[in-house]
């Protein structure tokens, strides 16, 4: 069978790319430039707990030491302290990484792929469908002709993929618009991330009412300065102006000493396509939407597109062309970020007009940086990971369903699992190979060798019943899951988010509920039906952008 085409080189392109080879399916990877990214120290990410996860289990690097993981999050209102996180194992920290070095570590995985190959200087420009296949041509050094069994267009805001398709993009235009500077120094808050609203002190030409300053290794951090609506022109002098004000009014006297390293203007657009599905094309990160005011990260959304489709291209590449199953990608990804950006255009008129009701109600503007806190820390609407409520892939109502503090559709907790082999491992550490989890919440066997009571209680019946699945599953044990009682029984999807819990063994919910998990049996539905089915879901669960 053909190999899936990857339209782009970023790093959902990458991440793609790294999650269906490591499921078996090769891929092609068109990427229109050279293969290396220029050093941006001023252009980086923010990764939360989950997606640092997925990209160090599938590049085997770690990420998270060659970023920076945030010691806690503070936020000031003119001279006040008004909000403190100190980051645990309760409230993990999100990891802040430079994009060049994230995109190093992707493309140092891939090349030790033997079913990846990545195209260099191969631009897009038009693509064909038919019901067995995408042939894709790309202009370049040599003009190519590439035939692939599906095409994902991960390029970005502009994307050929997208406009070859004549998929709608609508959206808002530059909802904010930030200064941005990389250099090395040092700040009264090491390893803290800062949120700095309305400081104190003046500034050259229009007020910057909002700094935000991270930390990266080596002692660099990443200002932001929040923009005033309109088309400032960001100069080089304005820009060392508000560095040196900045620093020394954190400082409280001279500017103290510096070395800028790199600048920019990061403008925020939000847009959600209409479609992310056209029969066998996908679009996905920033191709299919663009978000990221209130802290909010878009690369986080992007990389969660890659994990929920490899499984799906995985399984309907391997299996067979599934429509239910390949439609559930736009049904559940899409209704996600929409909501997210529904929450942020909700939320930009309280936090960003000024006066009103928040001049008059008493710690509203308390609870408005609580508000950003959730955006930046990965918390809360505009924050925390999706639950794909009303995913077409749910089971109905199962009779053994009993509940645990992970709501269905929500990704699993992160613990400590024994495998079919014995050995100790982390749950995640499982996820991204195609088969579905079942995990059985049995306490005392953390302690127990597994010759104990792998043949006891009502493991020979548990694991007969995960034999006749029908889909590939993998029996692991835990001892204890927030929540959950003993005995309780949890199928757990591909990419990580919870599909039931049921309470016991019980053959046929389990069974039930795996396939429905799959998209019920291979081949099911028709193309113009389902793709339709699952557009009217979409907008009706999104709304219509």
């Amino acid at each position: 069978m053909d190999p899936v085409i990857i339209v782009g080189a970023g790093p959902v392109g990458l991440t793609l790319a790294l999650a269906l080879a490591r499921q078996e399916v090769p891929c092609v990877v068109l990427d229109e430039g050279p293969g290396k990214d220029e050093p941006r120290p001023a252009r980086s990410v923010v990764l939360r707990e989950d997606t640092t996860a997925l990209l160090e289990r599938l590049t085997g690097a770690p990420l998270a030491r060659a970023g920076s993981r945030w010691a806690g999050w503070r936020s000031m209102r003119r001279k006040q302290v008004t909000h403190e996180v100190t980051f645990d194992d309760t409230v993990p920290a999100p990891v802040h990484i430079a994009q060049h070095v994230l995109t190093d570590a992707l493309r140092a995985a891939l090349s030790r792929e033997r079913l990846v190959k990545v195209a260099v200087d191969s631009r897009l420009d038009s693509l064909e469908q038919e019901p067995s296949g995408v042939t894709a041509h790309t202009r370049g050094p040599s003009s190519t002709w590439w035939r692939g069994s599906y095409l994902v267009g991960c390029d970005g805001p502009r994307s050929t993929v997208r406009k070859l398709q004549d998929i709608r993009f609508p959206g808002r235009t530059a909802v904010e618009r930030h200064a941005v500077a990389a250099l090395r120094t040092e700040l009264p808050w090491p390893g803290e991330a800062l949120l700095h609203r309305m400081p104190p002190w003046r500034t050259s030409g229009p007020s910057a009412g909002e700094i935000t300053a991270r930390p990266l290794p080596d002692g660099v951090w990443r200002l932001d300065w929040l923009l005033p609506p309109g088309k400032e022109l960001v100069t080089p002098e304005l820009l060392l102006a508000r560095v040196r004000e900045t620093l020394a009014g954190w400082a409280g006297g001279p500017t103290p000493p510096y070395e800028l390293l790199d600048t920019g203007v990061h403008t925020v657009h939000h847009r959600l396509a209409r479609r992310w599905r056209a029969d066998r094309v996908f679009l996905a990160g920033d191709a299919a939407h663009l978000l990221g005011t209130l802290g909010t990260h878009g690369l986080d959304e992007g990389l969660r597109d890659a994990d929920n489709l490899a499984w799906k291209l995985a399984l309907a590449w391997h299996h067979g062309h599934h429509e239910a199953l390949l439609d559930s990608y736009q049904a559940e990804r899409r209704a996600i970020v929409a909501a997210r950006l529904r929450a942020a255009d909700q939320a930009l008129p309280l936090l960003r007009g000024g006066g009103g009701l928040r001049s008059y109600v008493p710690g509203s503007a308390r609870g408005h940086d609580a508000l950003l806190v959730d955006g930046h820390v990965g918390q809360g609407p505009l924050g925390a990971p999706g639950v794909h409520a009303g995913s077409p892939l749910a089971p109905g109502d199962l009779e053994g369903e009993v509940p645990v503090d992970t709501l269905p559709g929500a990704p699993v907790t992160d613990v400590r699992v024994t495998a079919e082999d014995g050995t100790f491992v982390r749950l995640r550490d499982r996820l991204g190979r195609g088969a579905l989890l079942v995990v059985l919440i049995a306490p005392g066997t953390g302690v127990w060798e597994r010759r104990h009571w792998v043949s006891a209680g009502i493991m020979p019946q548990l694991a007969a019943a995960v034999a006749a699945l029908p889909h590939p599953a993998e029996l692991l044990v835990a001892e204890s899951y927030p929540g959950a009682a003993a005995h309780t029984v949890l199928l757990v999807r591909p990419d990580g988010h919870l599909v039931t819990a049921l309470g016991g063994v019980r053959p046929a919910d389990l069974y039930a509920a795996a396939e429905t998990a799959v998209g019920g049996p291979a081949g099911a539905g028709t193309a113009d039906a389902g793709t339709a089915g699952t557009e009217a879901r979409a907008e009706a669960g999104a709304g219509s952008r």
